[in-house]
């Protein structure tokens, strides 16, 4: 009998980083279904994260230990038959280290950022002198480059990558089960209390929220709604009724579930064009319609006038969302329709399939 495939997966956090949850942790069990041997090391756990989100810093100790324990796993490489990496094993490390510890075993990268950014286009000279190519080094050297957008596939060919694969983040459709979006559906427009628009992220992320002051005020000026924040902290916006969920992975779609738009801003920076667009996956798959910046990703997530509405003014913005919560007919019409292409294109169930495939043909081709 042959041995099983082994994979070292490196990913940034535990469950509580949604980069790592999304990315890599949730397709765990198919890959060990799939007959793969997984093993897991997280650069910085829980505890570290949520010490982080605070404190807004981790604690000089603790993020030594935790390099320590990836250099540690790193060291033992010749174990596994491929590493597979959440963005980069070492962040802020030199780079010939980080490849020195890569040497022997292949490896493939995952990108649902574009943290490349935090070098080459960091305010320091020194540091985008140094550091600016980085990234372009690790992913040249890669056996596989996984990228969760064109943006970012774009950079990993333009590093010289030797193969690069496109696979967008996705949700599990078990946790999104049909029968609630049924009811959900039946149900619009039949409360009483006033309708929702909502927001999920996290304290790193509560910022885009500015860009959406100025719209909520004109919007709460001509119509009573409820602004609900999931997980982004206190959050208030003078004039707005802001409702504060803190987020957890147990109730998180029940607390989107419970709304009638889902919104998701961007500035549309460099930064922003390496975003993935999971909330507004997570709100299409609760057959929700959505309004997004038209900017990055989005464009590529919401079928303009089908699924949801792609704003670039704060007028745009009010307009979308007015004529979202004064029509129902229309917020179960973009609903189903946002649900059906989540289910099509942005669900591990589609999507696993291709990432075993493209991670058993890596690892096989050593």
């Amino acid at each position: 009998m042959s041995k099983p495939t082994r994979v070292l997966l490196l990913t940034k956090y535990g469950q509580l980083g949604a980069s790592s949850r999304l990315r890599m942790l949730q397709y765990v069990p198919l890959l060990e279904q799939a007959g793969l041997e997984v093993r897991i090391q997280s650069l910085m756990p829980d505890t570290h994260l949520q010490a982080r989100y605070e404190s807004g810093a981790y604690s000089l100790m603790p993020l030594l230990q935790a390099y320590w324990s990836r250099i540690r796993a790193m060291l033992g490489r010749q174990h596994f038959d491929l590493l597979w990496i959440e963005k980069e094993a070492l962040p802020w490390w030199p780079l010939w280290f980080e490849k020195a510890l890569l040497q022997g075993v292949p490896y493939a990268l995952d990108y649902d950022d574009a943290i490349f950014h935090n070098y080459d286009q960091h305010r320091q000279a020194w540091v985008r002198r140094v550091y600016g190519r980085r990234l372009d080094g690790l992913m040249a050297g890669a056996a596989l480059v996984v990228g969760g957008n064109q943006y970012l596939a774009r950079r990993a060919v333009d590093a010289g990558a030797r193969r690069v694969e496109v696979v967008p983040t996705a949700i599990d459709l078990l946790r999104y089960p049909t029968h609630a979006i049924n009811k959900r559906l039946a149900r619009a427009g039949s409360d009483a209390t006033p309708p929702r628009v909502v927001w999920i992220g996290s304290p790193s992320t509560v910022g885009y929220l500015d860009l959406l002051h100025e719209p909520l005020r004109e919007l709460a000026r001509r119509q009573r709604f409820i602004f609900r924040v999931i997980g982004g902290g206190a959050v208030t916006i003078p004039g707005v009724e802001v409702e504060v969920v803190p987020w957890s992975l147990s109730s998180e779609v029940s607390q989107i579930r419970e709304c009638d738009v889902g919104v998701m801003p961007l500035h549309g920076s460099l930064w922003d064009q390496g975003k993935c667009g999971y909330k507004l996956i997570q709100y299409m798959a609760c057959a929700m319609p959505v309004v997004a910046s038209n900017a990055g990703v989005n464009p590529e997530i919401v079928e303009q006038g089908i699924s949801g509405y792609l704003a670039s003014s704060p007028d745009q913005w009010v307009d979308a969302l007015r004529r979202l919560l004064n029509d129902k007919t229309l917020q179960r019409s973009m609903g189903k329709a946002g649900r059906m292409r989540v289910e099509q294109s942005y669900c591990i169930q589609k999507t696993a399939p291709k990432l075993i495939g493209h991670i058993r043909a890596t690892a096989l081709a050593r």
